[in-house]
């Protein structure tokens, strides 16, 4: 049987745990694998690595530290925004996530953690940063 190189679109079912056991993301409960394609950098590299070398059918294991995940928490990217800076029809809420522009102009998800009077409280950093994963992996075809 062949197993799973570079360049191959491939279909895994996936669970992810954080260390306390907690599920933040499954394909299983979706009811549908994933299909990428190995090395393309669609998902985690460390994800993609450890689908290499594996065989239809075969499962694995794969712990991926935060630094190799989705970075460490920083701080610089909570920060309050002036409600006079949000649009007149926005009521925000805590959990809402907009999407707003980095000065390069690049676009950016944040998510609102507190609301003020007069501002709101929000949190650039992916929900998952600083956190390590755990991913329990399954192939089950390379296309």
């Amino acid at each position: 049987m062949e197993a799973a190189k570079s360049g191959d679109a491939v279909k895994v079912h996936y669970t992810g745990t954080l260390e306390d056991g907690t599920l933040f993301d499954s394909s299983e409960k979706r009811g549908e694998p994933i299909e990428f394609t190995i090395g393309e950098g669609q998902l985690l590299g460390k994800f993609e690595e450890a689908v290499v070398g594996m065989t239809p059918g075969e499962e694995k294991e794969v712990k991926i530290e935060a630094d190799e995940g989705y970075g460490p928490r920083r701080d610089e990217l909570v920060g309050k925004i002036p409600g006079t800076q949000l649009p007149e029809d926005l009521s925000p809420e805590v959990g809402m996530q907009l999407q707003v522009q980095t000065p390069e102009g690049q676009p950016m998800v944040i998510t609102v953690v507190g609301v003020g009077d007069d501002h709101i409280v929000v949190d650039g950093n992916h929900v998952l940063a600083g956190q390590d994963l755990n991913f329990d992996i399954k192939l089950m075809e390379i296309a």
